[in-house]
């Protein structure tokens, strides 16, 4: 199954912070934002599950981003420098209400990660590959879509690092 958004776009003036929080005890990156405007739609957890048992979840709210969870993370690749793509445009993304009213929906699909080598850059494909176009969402938060507005991908920007590891515990990522 792949989600489809509808894209409303918006001017750049609007774009919210992105707050970025790294949880040293579970390895769970969350990146919450504000999202601003009146809109209906779905409120509740959408997780997207990947076929390796990756695990995203978007926190909604009447059908707004409101934040994202890496809960489980991908392998993650590392490369030198992770050039971010242009961005199409601004826009609010929005969820529809299911018929049934549903507030939890899951995807199951592929989840790839890669970062740059400090991992202040990070980016998530989600699902087939496919030609995408980048989406400014919140200040250093990238949504891509593909030509039907199905979720294609993330790019989490200016990351701050992860916390100093206790003795006990490493960061199991990336390999």
């Amino acid at each position: 199954m792949s989600l489809e958004l509808l894209v409303e776009e918006m001017a750049e003036g609007e774009l919210v912070p992105v707050e970025y929080r790294w949880d040293a005890d579970t390895d769970i990156l969350s990146a919450r934002l504000r999202p601003t405007g009146v809109a209906e739609g779905l409120s509740g957890a959408l997780d997207v599950e990947g076929r390796d048992g990756a695990w995203l979840t978007f926190e909604l709210r009447a059908g707004r981003l409101a934040a994202v969870e890496v809960a489980v993370w991908p392998d993650v690749s590392t490369v030198q420098t992770l050039v971010v793509p242009a961005a199409a445009a601004t826009a609010r993304l929005r969820v529809p209400a299911r018929a049934r009213g549903e507030e939890v929906l899951e995807v199951d699909t592929g989840v790839q990660a890669v970062a740059d080598e400090a991992e202040r850059t990070i980016h998530f494909r989600i699902g087939p590959s496919r030609a995408l176009r980048g989406l400014w969402v919140a200040h250093d938060l990238l949504v891509e879509v593909d030509a039907r507005s199905r979720l294609g991908g993330l790019w989490f920007l200016n990351v701050p690092p992860f916390p100093a590891p206790h003795d006990h515990h490493h960061r199991p990522h990336p390999s």
